[in-house]
């Protein structure tokens, strides 16, 4: 906690949870205009349906680093959304982080570029997230899998821009 990671990764807290209902996805639950982009919520969609998640935003350097540790749970449908000012480099561990997490990298259009399963938690083996990256979601370990969360998958929420692949309206 409060310790630089390893070169090439990011603060040392950044793994977060985010939990989705998978019933909500079944369902395709409709979204009215004030819940497509609210910005405790971020939407996600792709071949396999849509789901969201409510969120907290790691917006700032003190936000990011504290990321999710120490906690000792989260809600299937909560997680954290990481926000950089720009694409960089985005490299992940689990120090003190307690619960393992699904880390969902986006570039600066809201598309994701990669997805990291099941983050062991306490490991403090660094995670690439790879170049380009401006969003970072995290959901509870297991459920990117179980909705087909994949690369190519959009997010949607009011931080991502100027030019999101799913824009709020």
């Amino acid at each position: 906690m409060g310790q630089t990671p390893p070169a090439g990764a990011s603060s040392a807290a950044e793994p977060g949870v985010v939990a989705v209902e998978p019933a909500a996805a079944r369902k395709r639950t409709p979204e009215t205009s004030a819940d497509a982009c609210r910005p405790d919520r971020v939407s996600l969609r792709g071949g396999w349906g849509r789901t969201r998640f409510i969120v907290e935003l790691a917006d700032s350097d003190a936000s990011r680093a504290q990321g999710l540790m120490n906690r000792t749970r989260m809600e299937r449908t909560h997680g954290m959304l990481f926000v950089y000012p720009r694409p960089q480099r985005a490299a992940f561990w689990m120090r003190n982080t307690l619960i393992p997490l699904d880390m969902i990298f986006a570039d600066a259009q809201g598309v994701v570029t990669r997805v990291h399963s099941n983050a062991n938690p306490l490991d403090e083996t660094v995670i690439d997230g790879g170049r380009g990256v401006q969003y970072v979601l995290e959901i509870n370990g297991g459920l990117a899998r179980r909705y087909g969360i994949a690369p190519g998958t959009q997010l949607r929420h009011p931080a991502i821009g100027p030019e999101p692949a799913w824009p709020c309206r």
